[in-house]
């Protein structure tokens, strides 16, 4: 093997050996936190209307009531499977998990107020 050759696999294995040793993650995905999309409740309704998320990726929405006279004192997320109550001024957080689905419909329990996730 040449000096040259030598030096890179000695270089190579005291990085691995580094990583190990001391923890390091830079070859690690820094995907674990989930993003999280504000939503609020206007006198406009859902603002943003749609929020659009790449397929995989973990969403978290937080909805944030700012007016006081609004049906969408409430969301239902989902297939009604999920209804959180908005608490007005108070961000209320409404994890998706990995978005798989090509739509995920919020909207006010009365189903006047509408919004979506939608996947590119």
């Amino acid at each position: 093997m040449s000096r040259n050759w030598k030096m890179i696999l000695a270089a190579g294995i005291l990085a691995a050996a580094g990583a190990a040793v001391w923890g390091c993650q830079a070859a690690v995905p820094r995907h674990a936190e989930a993003r999280e999309i504000a939503v609020k409740v206007t006198d406009r309704g859902f603002v943003p209307r749609e929020v659009k998320v790449s397929r995989g990726d973990d969403v978290t929405l937080v909805f944030t009531r700012e007016v006081a006279q609004t049906c969408a004192v409430s969301v239902v997320v989902g297939d009604s499977a999920v209804q959180r109550d908005l608490p007005l001024n108070e961000p209320v957080r409404v994890a998706l998990g990995k978005v798989s689905r090509d739509r995920i419909e919020f909207a006010c329990p009365m189903r006047m107020l509408t919004g979506e996730v939608v996947t590119r």
